[in-house]
């Protein structure tokens, strides 16, 4: 049995790769594969994108995957429905399928579902937070497994956010006092009224003990987000360390919103940071 390693310092080549994960009578959706030309076996990701919970596609990340992917990490970027066609908790139950799907297929691209963790970026943050948070919740198991799909446990063993939305009520609150109507029509759009915008907040789950569990976190966030105030990470870094849960807050002073897709001196020194977080919850042999 070849035991799964991560050294953050290796460097492969990287397959990209694009097939459906999502296939049913009215819908498609694609993930875009990130696979190290090596013989692993690789820790597997997951990457959820933003886009408001409106738009953004698989490769907006292509930047940070693609590095990841060069270090010795199996990614998956996917694509999952939006609003305000679908409306919350749609692509929750999208993600949560899509983690269930990869842990069943990253065998085949020489990865080991035995490290997963999951990455999201601004909303993508907010929806991979609550798939990590509750895996198990009843109104996030809404689409059906799929017959090739063998896995039937979405839980992940860590948790990336960059620029994540992680309390979707305190930022629509944000947005309005800022007069910024596109992040408050993004925000209607998904949860329709503020009572969705708090249970389906990262934050109140946390603070009424509603979770299943606390995975291993890092959050990255630019002290110049206009999207995101600072606060947001902030109070979720205290609350989720005071539930027990280890946390680390990353600061980039002066960055902005998501600035880690985008090819920066800050953008590699957080992939660093990512790297070094993978390296540390994966197993290495004894």
């Amino acid at each position: 049995m070849t035991t799964i390693t991560y050294d953050p310092q290796k460097k492969y080549p990287v397959i990209t790769s694009d097939m459906a994960f999502i296939k049913d009578q009215e819908e498609s959706f694609v993930a875009k594969i990130y696979q190290p030309d090596g013989p692993g076996p690789f820790p597997v990701l997951l990457d959820v994108h933003g886009g408001a919970w409106q738009g953004g596609t698989a490769e907006d990340g292509q930047y940070f995957d693609h590095k990841l992917a060069e270090s010795g990490i199996l990614v998956a970027a996917i694509e999952f429905r939006v609003a305000p066609k679908n409306p919350y908790p749609a692509q929750v139950a999208d993600v949560n399928y899509g983690s269930r799907w990869w842990k069943s297929r990253a065998k085949s691209y020489n990865g080991d579902p035995s490290s997963f963790g999951i990455l999201g970026i601004s909303s993508g943050g907010h929806t991979a937070m609550l798939a990590a948070l509750c895996p198990t919740r009843s109104e996030y198991l809404k689409r059906p497994s799929d017959k090739n799909i063998t896995a039937t446990d979405a839980s992940v063993d860590y948790y990336i956010g960059i620029s994540a939305v992680l309390d979707s009520h305190a930022r629509y609150l944000y947005a309005k006092e800022a007069g910024m109507e596109n992040l408050i029509q993004g925000s209607l759009a998904y949860f329709g009224d503020e009572e969705s915008m708090r249970i389906g907040s990262p934050q109140f789950i946390l603070e009424s003990g509603a979770f299943e569990n606390l995975p291993s976190a890092l959050l990255i966030h630019g002290t110049a987000d206009a999207n995101v105030p600072n606060y947001i990470p902030n109070n979720f870094e205290v609350e989720y360390r005071s539930q027990g849960g280890d946390i680390e807050l990353v600061r980039f002073d002066g960055m902005h919103h998501s600035f880690v897709r985008e090819p920066l001196p800050e953008s590699d020194k957080a992939i660093d940071i990512m790297k070094h977080f993978i390296s540390k919850q994966v197993l290495s042999p004894k």
